[in-house]
């Protein structure tokens, strides 16, 4: 099962969870970026998306899902992510690791200059506070190109 999560605040204003929506998926270990990729396009269709969009994948120290996360949605070639949003949510879930993947429209899975300039500031930040991105994907169509397999990270 993949559920997928949002943040409220309470009356507080402190964040909560809550769960917005769960999809049937049967292998919540997600140990390779071909994994994560038919994953994000069965429950998602993120390869499909018209704008694009970033997912946060939560997982504990094996790899299991605790949480996906829609972290950002923009424009047809641009997303603006906030490393804060992307920890806080990282943060509340439990999570030792942590995945970011995102689609490009244009279904090309080159990395733009922003896609890495994002994937090492986020990396850093992730560093201080002691959860790991373990990778950084770009999902065009069933394609998709792993920053941790391509050793950009």
């Amino acid at each position: 099962m993949v559920r997928k999560y949002g943040i409220e605040l309470d009356e507080l204003k402190h964040p909560l969870m809550v769960e917005e929506e769960s999809y049937t998926y049967n292998n919540c270990r997600l140990s390779s970026p071909e994994k994560i990729t038919e994953m994000l396009n069965q429950c998602f269709h993120l390869g499909r998306k018209s704008e694009e969009y970033v997912y946060m994948l939560a997982l504990d120290s094996k790899c299991n899902l605790l949480g996906a996360f829609e972290v950002a949605h923009g424009t047809i070639s641009k997303c603006l992510l906030s490393g804060r949003e992307i920890y806080q949510r990282a943060l509340l879930c439990g999570a030792v690791n942590i995945i970011l993947a995102h689609n490009h429209p244009s279904k090309c899975t080159s990395p733009s200059k922003d896609d890495f300039m994002t994937a090492e500031k986020i990396k850093k930040a992730g560093k201080l506070i002691g959860i790991n991105m373990v990778d950084f994907i770009i999902i065009g169509g069933n394609n998709f190109l792993s920053f941790g397999d391509e050793k950009l990270l």
